[in-house]
Protein backbone atom coordinates (compact mmCIF):
# COMPACT_ATOMS: atom_id res chain seq x y z
CA UNK A 1 0.00 0.00 0.00
CA UNK A 2 1.27 3.32 -0.55
CA UNK A 3 1.20 6.05 1.42
CA UNK A 4 0.69 9.83 0.24
CA UNK A 5 2.27 10.81 3.20
CA UNK A 6 0.38 13.35 5.37
CA UNK A 7 -0.26 12.65 9.37
CA UNK A 8 -3.47 11.30 8.20
CA UNK A 9 -1.46 7.89 7.10
CA UNK A 10 -1.59 6.66 10.18
CA UNK A 11 -5.18 6.00 10.41
CA UNK A 12 -5.19 5.09 6.97
CA UNK A 13 -2.76 2.32 7.76
CA UNK A 14 -5.26 1.35 10.78
CA UNK A 15 -7.89 1.07 8.70
CA UNK A 16 -6.53 -0.87 6.16
CA UNK A 17 -4.46 -3.56 8.42
CA UNK A 18 -7.55 -4.13 10.82
CA UNK A 19 -9.70 -5.05 7.19
CA UNK A 20 -6.90 -7.51 5.88
CA UNK A 21 -6.63 -9.26 9.25
CA UNK A 22 -10.67 -9.73 9.88
CA UNK A 23 -11.09 -10.86 6.04
CA UNK A 24 -7.87 -13.39 6.14
CA UNK A 25 -8.90 -14.83 10.02
CA UNK A 26 -6.32 -13.09 12.06
CA UNK A 27 -8.65 -11.23 14.62
CA UNK A 28 -5.95 -12.93 17.35
CA UNK A 29 -3.23 -10.29 15.86
CA UNK A 30 -5.04 -7.49 14.97
CA UNK A 31 -4.69 -4.98 17.69
CA UNK A 32 -1.18 -5.67 17.97
CA UNK A 33 -0.62 -5.39 14.21
CA UNK A 34 -2.88 -2.04 13.68
CA UNK A 35 -1.12 -0.55 16.63
CA UNK A 36 2.20 -1.43 15.07
CA UNK A 37 1.48 -0.37 11.74
CA UNK A 38 0.41 3.18 13.36
CA UNK A 39 3.23 3.43 15.24
CA UNK A 40 5.76 2.26 11.71
CA UNK A 41 3.84 5.22 9.73
CA UNK A 42 4.25 7.98 12.92
CA UNK A 43 7.52 7.28 13.37
CA UNK A 44 8.17 7.89 9.70
CA UNK A 45 6.48 10.89 9.67
CA UNK A 46 7.85 12.43 12.59
CA UNK A 47 11.10 11.91 10.66
CA UNK A 48 10.66 12.22 7.01
CA UNK A 49 6.73 14.59 7.13
CA UNK A 50 5.32 14.77 4.18
CA UNK A 51 7.13 11.69 1.89
CA UNK A 52 5.26 8.99 0.26
CA UNK A 53 5.83 5.50 2.29
CA UNK A 54 4.89 2.30 1.10
CA UNK A 55 3.38 -0.01 4.05
CA UNK A 56 3.68 -3.82 3.21
CA UNK A 57 1.52 -6.35 5.51
CA UNK A 58 2.51 -10.53 4.89
CA UNK A 59 1.67 -13.59 6.63
CA UNK A 60 4.70 -16.29 6.47
CA UNK A 61 5.60 -18.97 8.32
CA UNK A 62 2.89 -18.74 11.27
CA UNK A 63 4.00 -14.84 11.48
CA UNK A 64 2.89 -11.61 10.22
CA UNK A 65 5.60 -9.24 8.66
CA UNK A 66 4.50 -5.09 8.53
CA UNK A 67 6.91 -3.18 6.72
CA UNK A 68 7.03 0.35 6.11
CA UNK A 69 9.26 1.82 4.02
CA UNK A 70 9.80 5.65 3.86
CA UNK A 71 12.14 8.40 1.83
CA UNK A 72 13.84 9.47 5.14
CA UNK A 73 17.17 11.13 3.72
CA UNK A 74 20.56 9.68 3.65
CA UNK A 75 22.56 11.41 6.35
CA UNK A 76 26.48 12.94 5.05
CA UNK A 77 28.27 10.92 8.23
CA UNK A 78 27.87 7.53 10.17
CA UNK A 79 28.11 9.75 12.89
CA UNK A 80 24.74 11.22 12.27
CA UNK A 81 23.18 8.20 10.59
CA UNK A 82 23.29 6.13 14.09
CA UNK A 83 22.56 9.80 16.16
CA UNK A 84 19.14 9.61 14.07
CA UNK A 85 18.78 6.40 14.24
CA UNK A 86 19.14 5.86 18.40
CA UNK A 87 16.48 8.46 18.30
CA UNK A 88 14.09 6.83 16.05
CA UNK A 89 14.66 3.80 17.78
CA UNK A 90 13.88 5.66 21.23
CA UNK A 91 10.46 7.16 19.92
CA UNK A 92 8.88 3.52 18.70
CA UNK A 93 9.17 2.35 22.97
CA UNK A 94 5.28 1.80 22.37
CA UNK A 95 5.49 -0.35 18.75
CA UNK A 96 8.81 -2.12 21.52
CA UNK A 97 6.32 -2.80 24.50
CA UNK A 98 3.26 -3.73 22.40
CA UNK A 99 5.24 -6.47 20.08
CA UNK A 100 7.37 -7.66 22.76
CA UNK A 101 3.58 -8.67 24.58
CA UNK A 102 3.27 -10.40 21.57
CA UNK A 103 6.43 -12.11 21.41
CA UNK A 104 7.46 -10.63 18.40
CA UNK A 105 10.34 -8.55 17.10
CA UNK A 106 11.09 -5.30 15.35
CA UNK A 107 13.45 -2.97 14.37
CA UNK A 108 14.95 -0.52 11.30
CA UNK A 109 17.72 -0.09 8.44
CA UNK A 110 19.09 1.99 6.16
CA UNK A 111 17.86 1.29 3.17
CA UNK A 112 20.74 0.66 0.80
CA UNK A 113 19.60 2.89 -2.10
CA UNK A 114 21.69 6.41 -3.60
CA UNK A 115 18.73 8.50 -1.99
CA UNK A 116 18.76 6.85 1.11
CA UNK A 117 14.93 5.54 3.21
CA UNK A 118 14.52 3.47 6.18
CA UNK A 119 13.08 0.22 6.51
CA UNK A 120 11.25 -0.50 9.94
CA UNK A 121 9.55 -3.44 10.55
CA UNK A 122 7.48 -5.59 13.54
CA UNK A 123 7.06 -9.39 13.22
CA UNK A 124 4.10 -10.83 14.97
CA UNK A 125 3.80 -14.68 15.77
CA UNK A 126 0.84 -16.48 15.71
Amino acid sequence: MVLPGGAYCAGLARQAVRSLLDRHGLAELRDTAVLAASELVAAAYRFTPDREMILRVRRQFEALRIVLYDQHPAHPSADKAEECRDRRSRSMWLLAAAVDTQGGDWGLAVVLTPGGGTKSWALLHR
